[in-house]
């Protein structure tokens, strides 16, 4: 997948792919201000019919950005040296990153404390006194807030350490990255493209899951770096595979059925367990065995009709290219401010939501069509620095 000058093309359809996946990544966290999980502030209106669709998206959702992350990593790293790439992703990464914890995430932890009356003085207090501590913080029935914290902001944190590792890997053996191209081709062919992550996957899910439950926390996170290392890793090693993309595209209604059918195998035995009920052994294997396939092969399937089907290039597509990135910075604190807002606004949970949703997208358009005009903000929101005009 290279043009005559031997350069990467331009995958259109990861793109896509990407725009569509943060996209999806939003809503999800719209979406978790209705459900019964833990969220920064909880609506007193939950939407009882939104769980079976939220637990559709969360095994995959996140684990695709990853895959498409580390294929972009790969084309970049055609056209760059290892110590180039990590110096761009490091400035493009770690500054939103650090911006995002001192100015964007703290208003979301102060509405969480002010929402569960853990706290009522004002913003600047909790900002200057307790959100800076830099320890547990407002604890509760042995649950504390870690602060200063990076809330959403955590895949930026791992996307560069991920990058960081391999592109260490990449300067020191730079042959490797071929020869394990060339590994992969091999053992990812017909079926064994579904079954040989999934496998990887479930084993994951079985055995670290268990010890390691997801923080987000980078340290100790094991089961997390398990999956969303190994498929950054894998996405960068297959980016450029003609052959396994070929796969990709013509197993992709075979991932879509095996996907479809697990996952309604998970949501008859969510509907046949007690509350509290204790799995026996055979169960937790086949759960986390499941897992691990609908897990790969949602991500299959969004590859493969992604490569399918959206082919076409156009000015929507690089509008959102851009934009995409500063929305996913924005979207977490305009959600959690406005459902903190409407807590006493004696709306339908649809009003709410439509509320929230509207608010979301409005503010996540204002800010990059704010921030993409002002040079000095551009980085800050993981934008490129504009060359100025002589």
């Amino acid at each position: 997948m290279a043009d005559r000058a031997g350069h990467p093309e331009r995958r259109v359809d990861l793109d896509w792919i990407r725009i569509a996946a943060f996209g999806l990544l939003i809503l999800y966290h719209v979406g978790m201000v209705f459900v019964p999980w833990y969220y920064h502030v909880k609506s007193s209106h939950p939407i009882a019919g939104l769980e079976p669709f939220m637990l559709a998206l969360n095994p995959w959702r996140l684990s695709l950005l990853f895959f498409v992350a580390g294929a972009a990593t790969r084309f970049m790293a055609a056209n760059t040296t290892p110590g180039v790439l990590l110096k761009s992703r490091s400035v493009r990464l770690l500054l939103p990153l650090l911006f995002g914890m001192l100015v964007i995430v703290p208003p979301q932890s102060y509405w969480e404390v002010m929402s569960r009356n853990l706290y009522s003085g004002g913003f600047w207090d909790f900002y200057t006194a307790r959100y800076f501590a830099f320890s547990a913080q407002f604890c509760r029935n042995g649950q504390c807030l870690l602060l200063p914290t990076w809330n959403h902001l955590w895949f930026i944190a791992y996307l560069w350490i991920y990058t960081a590792f391999l592109m260490l890997l990449v300067g020191l053996r730079p042959s490797a990255v071929r020869l394990m191209e060339n590994a992969l081709e091999r053992v990812l062919s017909g079926l064994w493209l579904l079954a040989l992550p999934a496998i990887v996957m479930g084993i994951d899910r079985l055995f670290l899951f268990p010890r390691f439950p997801p923080t987000n926390a980078l340290i100790g996170d094991w089961y997390n770096h398990a999956v969303f290392g190994s498929i950054f890793l894998l996405g960068f090693f297959i980016a450029c595979s003609e052959a396994i993309w070929t796969e990709i595209v013509r197993i992709r209604w075979v991932a879509l059925g095996l996907a479809s059918a697990v996952f309604a195998s998970f949501i008859v035995l969510r509907a046949n367990l007690s509350p509290g009920e204790q799995l026996s052994i055979l169960v937790q294997i086949y759960a986390g065995t499941a897992y691990g396939v609908y897990q790969w092969c949602s991500i299959v399937a969004a590859l493969g009709f992604g490569r399918r089907w959206l082919t076409r290039d156009s000015a929507t597509r690089r509008y959102l290219t851009d934009a995409i990135f500063p929305y996913y910075i924005v979207h977490q604190t305009v959600i959690v401010g406005v459902a903190f807002a409407l807590r006493d606004a004696d709306l339908s949970a649809a009003a709410e939501a439509t509320t929230i949703i509207a608010a979301t997208i409005v503010s996540c358009v204002m800010s990059y069509e704010i921030v993409k005009r002002v040079s000095w903000l551009r980085p800050l929101f993981g934008l490129k620095q504009e060359k100025l005009a002589v």
